[in-house]
This record gives structure tokens, C-alpha cells and sequence, in this order.
């Protein structure tokens, strides 16, 4: 068995003395596990950190087999983030929720707005509201996605500015008023025909939102807390705002 791939390196770990498996969020293979020779090396331990945007070619005997990668690095996104401490915690924090997706289940489109996040970590003004809704598409692809197209109330699909915390879906100015102050907020950039300029603090909003919902429905229910990295990005929002 055999594939060529590009994918985002999403973690690795050590394995024997110089070996390593790395966790590679691929485009078309999903995220994979595979062992790397030497992996722990000088040459390979730069290519296999969390972010970077590689080329890979799986092999295994068998499909269902972990099998041995060979990467090569396309863009060295970890190194481009290591001196902005708000966009290295944007890229930790997508790595480490990405490790929520299913092995060896393609989830293209969630990949390409993975790129899309990472390839403006540059930007301060364009990748954190991107990040957010790579957050909004990972609980979709979840299948524990939020419906923010139509007030949950009446029907409406104008003037949907809260978002209830318990169905996650949005409601409008009209209907959640009596609720307002138990309702999330839906930020700007997330409302249909806002034009208004968001900053980082409709980020922080938006980032409430979407934590709530993984925690509520992807984490509580083993007993585990948001992780370390999201929370950490959270904490560096606010600091910014």
C-alpha cells in the first residue's frame, strides 16, 4: 500500500531511540498516524513540528497497518509563528483540536480552511476571525455543529444576534431580548450582512461561543477540560484586545 498527500503536521511523539510517530492532518487521507525514521534526528525533528505545512508519502504492507511516512517540508509555518506569541497559540491550539478528528476519515473541506487559518498567521486582522470559524467547522464536522442561519424562535434570517447556549442555534434581536443576558453573542463577522469592522475583542466573543460547545459537547462527556492551547489562546486574545 502507498499515497502521496500534502498535510499539516499535527503532533509527534518518540518512538524507540530515534524514531518517531508523527499525527499528519492530510487533504485527502484524513489525519494518519505514521512512523518516521528518524524522526528524532537533527534534519527530520525541524520538519515534524506542529504546524507545518508538509509532503508526505505513506507505506504499509497492509492498509490497516500504522505503516512509515517519508516527509519532506513545504512551509515552515511553526518557525514563521515562533516570534508572534498570539499566532504560535493559533496554530497550537488548531493542532491540538484538529487530534479531535477520527483517523483516516478525509475531512477536505475542513483542511482547506485549516490552510486558509494558517497561511494568514501573518495577519492579526484576517486569521483570528478565520480561526473562529475553524472552530464552527471542526463542530460540524463533528456532527455537533451550530445552526446561526435562522432565529430559532420565529424563523427569521435577519437581525440573528445571540446564540442560544443550550441548542446553539442563533436567535434574533426581537426574540432573545427577554433572554439577552443568558444568550451568547453572535460577533459580527458571523452575522449575515454585518459589514461592521470586527477587532479582537468580537473574536473573544465569538471564541466564548465556540468553546462553550466544545466543551459542553465534545469534551465534558469524558470528563476532560477545553485544552491547555485553546485556553491559552483565549487568555492571549484577551490580553490583545
Amino acid at each position: 500500500m502507498e499515497w502521496s498527500d500534502e498535510g499539516i503536521v499535527l503532533g509527534v511523539r518518540g518512538h524507540g531511540e530515534t524514531g518517531a510517530i508523527a499525527d499528519i492532518f492530510t487533504r485527502a487521507h484524513g489525519r494518519h498516524l505514521g512512523f518516521v525514521h528518524g524522526g528524532r534526528s537533527r534534519k527530520i525533528r525541524p520538519i515534524l513540528q506542529a504546524g507545518n505545512h508538509v509532503s508526505v508519502t505513506w507505506r504499509a504492507r497492509l492498509e490497516d497497518h500504522m505503516g512509515h511516512f517519508a516527509v519532506e517540508l513545504l512551509t515552515p509555518r511553526a518557525a514563521e509563528a515562533m516570534n508572534d506569541p498570539l499566532a504560535l497559540a493559533g496554530l497550537m491550539s488548531l493542532c491540538e483540536l484538529g487530534r479531535l478528528l477520527p483517523e483516516r476519515d478525509p475531512h477536505a473541506n475542513l483542511y482547506e480552511v485549516a490552510q486558509f487559518v494558517l497561511s494568514f498567521l501573518d495577519d492579526v486582522d484576517v486569521w483570528p476571525q478565520l480561526y473562529v470559524r475553524w472552530e464552527l467547522a471542526l463542530l460540524d464536522e463533528l456532527g455537533m455543529g451550530l445552526d446561526l442561519g435562522r432565529c430559532a424562535a420565529t424563523g427569521a434570517t435577519d437581525g440573528l444576534i445571540y446564540v442560544s447556549p443550550k441548542s446553539g442555534r442563533a436567535v434574533s434581536r426581537d426574540a432573545g431580548a427577554p433572554y439577552a443576558d443568558r444568550m451568547f453573542a453572535l460577533p459580527p463577522f458571523l452575522r449575515r450582512g454585518d459589514n461592521r469592522r470586527s477587532d479582537l475583542s468580537d473574536v473573544g466573543t465569538g471564541l466564548d461561543m465556540t468553546g462553550h460547545f466544545l466543551a459542553q459537547r465534545v469534551f465534558a462527556p469524558d470528563g476532560k477540560d477545553l485544552p491547555e492551547p485553546r485556553q491559552r489562546l483565549r487568555q492571549r486574545i484577551a490580553r490583545a484586545s
